[in-house]
């Protein structure tokens, strides 16, 4: 698993969300939520194809 996978997967395991701010189809830039008020803490930006893969999942189990 990639280092930005890992960390993306450890803020959904903790009950944090995230919400994609920026899709190219090279990168994506995501906010970081908390869990409790939804409030960002932090943003991420990758070009990080597992990263990509797993936003467009996600998308696609929300759609």
């Amino acid at each position: 698993m990639s280092e930005a996978l890992e960390r993306l997967r450890r803020w959904e395991e903790s009950g944090a969300t995230w919400r994609v701010l920026v899709r190219t189809p090279e990168s994506v830039e995501i906010a970081l939520l908390s869990c409790d008020a939804g409030e960002e803490m932090d943003r991420m930006r990758t070009a990080d194809p597992a990263v990509l893969d797993h936003v467009d999942a996600r998308e696609q189990d929300q759609g």
